[in-house]
């Protein structure tokens, strides 16, 4: 699954950048509950702070593992680079 998310082209800094606009969103979200409905109370204001505040230890996760994933590909990247170089190296050697 994080292999077909990073080819979609989501990266880790998208993924945080996320998780930290939902903690903003979440504040926004309880706040505009609390004002847009008196009469419902604190616990309606609660729960939709609460279920948008929940999103952010699932971007943080996702974040997390497409950063493991982009420097697993990199290191890759670099052995692939440095096995080509030697390769290059030997056949301009023979």
């Amino acid at each position: 699954m994080i292999k077909k998310l990073h080819d979609m082209g989501l990266r880790s800094e998208h993924a945080y950048t996320a998780a930290v606009a939902s903690i903003g969103l979440s504040i926004v979200t309880w706040a505009a509950s609390l004002r847009a409905e008196p009469g419902r109370g604190l616990d309606r204001a609660d729960r939709w702070g609460i279920f948008v505040g929940e999103w952010a230890p699932t971007f943080f996760g996702l974040g997390i593992a497409l950063s493991h994933y982009e420097q697993e590909e990199g290191s890759l990247m670099e052995k692939a680079h440095a096995n080509g170089e030697r390769q290059r190296q030997m056949a301009g050697t023979a």
